[in-house]
């Protein structure tokens, strides 16, 4: 199996010294994913930009780490569990809400759980929600838009959930508080 670089700044591609040095400055250190991710300045690119663009959703902080969680739980994706749940708990992301997207367990709040729900049915069947799954998102309060914007979020937890597959991306110290593994009775 290929080894992949945890790229510092120095060791980096040129094209992407510029975003490692900017998360740097932003997280007070490189991620490993993204450490990773600079080996192809336009892998880097790409995920750096649809983060962004995930982030001016009409969703709040919340309802992306909902998806966030949502997809990387589905995903099995250890790395983005353990800093997905780090950042909910530094943004104010109601513990029991945590919780429950670790477990993979219902949210208590009804609008959060069928996001979470809407969210796993997109990922496990490829995108192929079926009419019950979408008219419960609708129910629940969410609209066309935000359907379309859950892709967003998918899309983004799906380029880091497989690189992180992929590349066998170590957990940064940042994260080790929440080291997660997928419960063995989960779906």
């Amino acid at each position: 199996m290929a080894e992949f670089t945890v790229h510092t700044v120095e060791s980096a591609p040129e094209g992407s010294k510029a975003i490692l040095e900017g998360a740097a400055g932003k997280y007070g250190f490189t991620p490993n994913l993204l450490a990773v991710l600079a080996e192809s300045p336009t892998a880097l690119k790409t995920y750096t930009t649809v983060a962004g663009l995930f982030g001016e959703t009409s969703f709040d902080g919340t309802e992306q780490q909902v998806i966030t969680m949502t997809t990387s739980f589905i995903n099995d994706c250890t790395y983005c569990m353990a800093a997905h749940s780090t950042i909910s708990q530094m943004t104010g992301v109601p513990g029991d809400v945590v919780e429950s997207l670790r477990s993979g367990s219902p949210i208590a709040d009804p609008k959060l759980n069928a996001l979470a729900n809407f969210t796993r049915a997109l990922v496990q069947n490829g995108g192929n929600a079926d009419a019950a799954d979408v008219d419960a998102f609708l129910a629940a309060g969410y609209t066309n838009q935000h359907a379309l914007e859950v892709l967003v979020g998918i899309a983004q937890k799906t380029i880091s959930n497989f690189t992180n597959h992929l590349a066998q991306t170590p957990k940064d110290d940042a994260f080790a508080a929440n080291a997660w593994e997928k419960p063995v009775a989960s779906v």
